[in-house]
């Protein structure tokens, strides 16, 4: 039995130093060390030895299958090295390449006529404020003494939800819901940028989705020069310190009076030309003071209290200042004009 198992042993080693791969190795460990293997099917035989044989034979059968494991165990090493020296060859990289440019995007021309608008208002002590786009008739019209039934309403053609829930035709919801939040209590000074939507049909003008931004100071003392110096600031420091302002009257239901914004056209500087058509002026914004009954609403007192409000399109006022033509280009994402501005 000495003599089987040593042979066995020399068999072992002799195959495991030929193996090459390590599925081979184990198939060897298998064959010799494993429940059917070989030295297991010698060691079946023990039974059959005396008493005194025994300890010799499994002193012997120890030392076969340590030197037999020990074989397996240093060959597999080698084997995992030898395919991990060849993996780390294959994906050897060669860093004399030159390397691939790396595309970077930037913010979209919107965001960034938005960001350096709220950075603008921040300065001059405005708040960013927030509110959903679908919204209540309340806050959307009758907040804004827009009654329902008032003809006034039909100036946004509305997405109605139900009878009572809507997509925003503005952000002046958001004004409404902080005063409601303020209750008359502190004043209020704030822009509400945001989504907002109407029926309309999509144009190189027009949008049924767009971009709004509106502002709204309440407190004691406020006054239409007040709303004047925001302005003429707001406008000279998106536009050229050249830029001149003028307001003229309108109407809205919210404010009364209610304004119009032009500004000097930077084309022509106001002698006229295609973009202003021969004015000299590029309407811009809408705005006024705020109307007593929002205020009353809201639970302002409107003897105590006043306010101004203000309302742009951030669309428009990129059209204007990087003399984009068509409102569209704004949302169908082509990267070609996109880059355009990524520096702007």
């Amino acid at each position: 039995m000495k003599e089987q198992m040593e042979a066995i042993q020399a068999e072992a080693i002799q195959k495991i130093e030929q193996v090459g791969e390590l599925k081979e190795l184990q198939d060897i460990k298998v064959a010799y060390l494993g429940k059917k293997g070989s030295l297991t099917g010698v060691l079946r035989g023990m039974g059959k030895l005396s008493k005194e044989e025994r300890p010799v034979i499994g002193e012997i059968a120890n030392k076969v299958r340590e030197s037999i494991t020990e074989a397996i165990n240093l060959k597999s090493e080698k084997l995992e090295r030898a395919a991990l020296e060849k993996q780390l060859e294959k994906e050897a990289i060669d860093v004399t390449l030159p390397g691939r440019p790396v595309k970077v995007g930037g913010p979209h021309l919107l965001t960034k006529i938005v960001e350096e608008i709220e950075d603008l208002f921040i300065g001059m002590g405005f708040e960013v404020r927030e509110g959903p786009e679908v919204e209540t008739d309340y806050f959307n019209f009758e907040a804004l003494n827009l009654p329902k039934g008032h003809p006034a309403r039909d100036m946004q053609d509305t997405f109605y939800i139900t009878n009572e829930l809507l997509l925003r035709t503005h952000t002046s919801p958001v004004q409404a819901r902080t005063m409601n939040e303020f209750d008359g209590g502190k004043p209020v000074k704030m822009i509400c940028p945001g989504k907002v939507y109407r029926r309309d049909t999509d144009d190189a003008t027009h949008s049924h989705q767009f971009t709004q931004i509106e502002g709204l100071y309440v407190d004691k003392n406020v006054r239409m020069s007040d709303l004047k110096g925001i302005l003429d600031t707001f406008a000279k420091k998106m536009f050229g310190e050249e830029r001149e302002i003028r307001l003229r009257p309108s109407f809205f239901p919210f404010t009364e009076p209610s304004v119009e914004m032009d500004i000097s056209c930077k084309v022509c500087n106001g002698e006229g030309c295609s973009v202003c058509k021969g004015s000299g002026w590029i309407e811009i914004l809408g705005a006024g003071m705020v109307h007593p009954n929002v205020l009353k609403m809201a639970g302002y007192d409107p003897e105590e209290y006043t306010g101004f409000a203000f309302g742009m399109g951030p669309e428009r006022i990129a059209m204007l200042k990087y003399g984009v033509n068509d409102i569209r280009q704004f949302y169908t994402n082509d990267i070609r004009f996109l880059k355009q501005y990524h520096n702007a």
